[in-house]
């Protein structure tokens, strides 16, 4: 009977260290599997065999211990162990690694969890796993806010558009130059004086009122024929400041009168005339003189809006049309000025290109002044000529808005004026007038060799595509645009177990939960202490090749011992039957 246990028991020991050294090869086997969990094998001895159960101390008598026999070991339990693995850079953005406590959410046929994040976006721009199966997380709003509560498959979708913004702040910065002269003087540009403007009709006298088709400058040959077939076309195309100004057209018509003219040049020119002109000049803009039958423009202060409508910078369709303008002897624009232009968007994304002038207007014992003049050749108004138009600025077209920055002894801002200016975006499908603040707060106006005027910053941007996108720590996918901007496009979840020993190994790194792993948590990385997310990282397996090469030998060792047992016991039962004979 005792021969036979013991074969039996020898069998057990056989048993439970060829199941260790499964555990220990399957560890092996996996030492380079991306975040493969270790395990080990623990055993217990089987039940005993009580052939004496011991007896208490008496006076007279010391005890006895139970005497009781083993048959043998068993298998008490396969454990695995959770530690987390070491993390390995790899620096591709999908792939992902929990640093810290937690699993991926996937989802295929059934809903599973895993810490391989070897993630990959399939056709559908959707994070999958190796295997296909859907990583879960949180969706996100138009406004880039995370829907929490409710999984969804993540993407990264590969059409979706960063929405425009209009431009409603700009800010400013730069030193304008104190030291500098105060500006004087204006462009002054006339008409002919030898040959002087001259009606056709009996009017005695040429003025605002008078019609174009009235005027000549031989006596003789009208200069426009607006009832012609087609009517005649005016185009100006002048400079600014040594800067090309775009050209402006003006279609006649019977009606067009001297006004109209005026008009045509102040709009054209991107004079401001409502402004107060340099000493000794008249107030900006185009006029008739009557002393002199002549046309006079005058522009505004500063060398920064000199005026320039030389050769065929205003020409006709009509060959008759040979007026022409001249520098006029009280023409010098001068003084301290300066001009810078920008880039900003309207509320559909269009860029829109806004100049700015800003001119030395006055030096008191409180500081000084300085005048600035905005305009935008995108501007409605800029681009076409509205003879029907009425009011001091219906012709400035381009122009924007003035206004004036004020210094104090210091060089800093103490106050501004005219500050916000409004875009016309009429008939472009954008909002129609577009309200632009002008922050100027970041200007001084100290001492330099030269003035300088920049814009820093401005809030609108263009509708962008995506290009790419980023994911942090804390799980966010983050989608990066074609404008420089960036949206929450979703977050990943991570679910906790209170037990994940318990969790049940599907194979290929696939946990779904056991009995005695409890519910999942599901949650979003670092918070409920789960781990935090690393992108461009995989979390390799955490089996130790020398323990699990000393689990072979320890193995290996008890596998021979129990099977020495066995052969004893064979070869005392044969003697045993040996004595028989």
């Amino acid at each position: 009977m005792g021969l036979t246990s013991a074969l039996f028991t020898g069998l057990s020991g056989l048993n439970v260290n060829q199941t260790r050294l499964n555990v220990v090869g399957n560890n092996i086997a996996n030492a380079n599997t991306i975040a493969f969990k270790s395990s080990r094998a623990l055993f217990s001895p089987q039940f005993y065999i009580t052939e004496g159960g011991g007896g208490p101390p008496t006076g007279d008598f010391g005890g006895t211990n139970p005497s009781q026999r083993g048959l043998g070991a068993q298998v008490a339990a396969i454990e695995k162990d959770f530690t987390q693995g070491a993390l390995e850079t790899t620096g591709k953005k999908t792939d992902l690694a929990i640093d810290g406590k937690g699993f991926f959410v996937v989802e295929g046929a059934e809903r599973g969890f895993t810490r391989e994040g070897a993630f990959v976006l399939n056709a559908d721009n959707r994070l999958v796993t190796q295997n296909g199966q859907y990583v879960m997380g949180y969706g996100a709003d138009d406004a880039g806010n995370i829907i929490q509560g409710q999984l969804n498959q993540l993407n990264v979708p590969a059409d979706i558009k960063s929405e425009a913004k209009a431009t409603s702040d700009v800010v400013l910065q730069g030193n304008l130059d104190a030291d500098g002269d105060v500006a004087t003087g204006a462009s002054v540009l006339t008409t002919a004086a030898t040959t002087p403007l001259q009606s056709l009709s009996a009017a005695p006298t040429i003025g605002d009122a008078t019609l174009l088709s009235d005027l000549t400058l031989d006596g003789t040959t009208a200069l426009f024929n607006p009832a012609g077939t087609p009517p005649d076309k005016l185009t100006i195309g002048g400079k600014k400041g040594g800067r090309t100004l775009d050209t402006l057209d003006f279609d006649l018509t019977p009606t067009s009168t001297v006004r109209n003219l005026l008009d045509f040049y102040n709009q054209a020119l991107q004079i401001k005339t409502d402004e107060v002109g340099p000493p000794g000049f008249v107030t900006p803009g185009a006029a008739f003189d009557p002393l002199t039958n002549t046309i006079k423009i005058v522009g505004n202060p500063g060398k920064d809006n000199a005026l320039a409508l030389s050769g065929t910078s205003f020409k006709s369709t009509n060959a008759n049309m040979t007026m022409t303008f001249g520098a006029d002897a009280t023409s010098n624009p001068s003084g301290e000025s300066i001009y810078t232009s920008f880039e900003v968007f309207d509320s559909l994304g269009t860029p829109v290109t806004i100049d700015v002038e800003a001119h030395l207007e006055e030096k008191t014992d409180a500081g000084s002044t300085w005048r600035f003049t905005t305009s935008s050749p995108e501007n409605t108004r800029a681009a076409t000529f509205d003879p029907t138009a009425t009011g001091a600025n219906a012709f400035t077209g381009a122009i924007l808005g003035s206004g004036t920055m004020t210094f104090d002894t210091d060089g800093q801002l103490v106050g501004t004026t005219g500050a916000t200016v409004t875009l016309d975006r009429s008939a472009t499908g954008a909002t129609a007038q577009q309200s632009i603040n002008l922050d100027f707060s970041q200007m001084s106006a100290l001492s330099a060799k030269k003035s300088t005027l920049v814009m820093d910053n401005q809030n609108g941007v263009p509708t962008g595509l995506i290009n790419g996108f980023e994911i942090g720590a804390n799980g966010i996918v983050t989608g990066t645009f074609t404008n420089g901007q960036s949206r929450t496009l979703g977050q990943l979840a991570i679910a906790l177990f209170d037990n994940p020993a318990g969790l049940i190994d599907q194979g290929g790194n696939l946990y779904v939960p056991g009995a005695n792993s409890g519910n999942p948590s599901i949650t979003a990385p670092l918070e409920l202490d789960s781990g935090a997310i690393r992108s461009g990282t995989l979390e390799l397996s955490n089996v130790d090749l020398s323990r699990e090469f000393v689990n072979l030998i320890i193995s290996t060792t008890g596998f021979t011992a129990a099977s020495r047992v066995i052969t004893t016991s064979d070869q005392l039962i044969t003697e045993l039957l040996n004595t028989a004979r």
